[in-house]
């Protein structure tokens, strides 16, 4: 999952310059479980993130070995710290 993840990470790093930040964490208690946060110029940044070629492998990787389904979580940021 870790991997599959980075790949992504590389991804947008790579090609996806709408993506303004991709953040992953990895839960302290439970290294089985990942959360990562993302943002992205516009809402059609974030559906093209959404529908690559990255995105779609790593869910052939992760949907397999998955104990509980992915939760998607669409927010708009209201504080940053910069």
């Amino acid at each position: 999952m870790k991997k599959a993840l980075l790949d992504v990470a590389q991804y947008v790093s790579l090609k996806e310059p709408e993506t303004v930040s991709f953040y992953i964490s990895r839960d302290i208690s439970n290294p089985c479980m990942f959360t990562t946060y993302e943002g992205f110029q516009s809402e059609a940044a974030m559906e093209r993130h959404s529908s690559s070629a990255a995105v779609e492998i790593f869910f052939g990787i992760a949907q397999p070995i998955l104990d509980e389904e992915v939760v998607l979580i669409t927010s708009r940021e209201i504080s940053a710290n910069l």
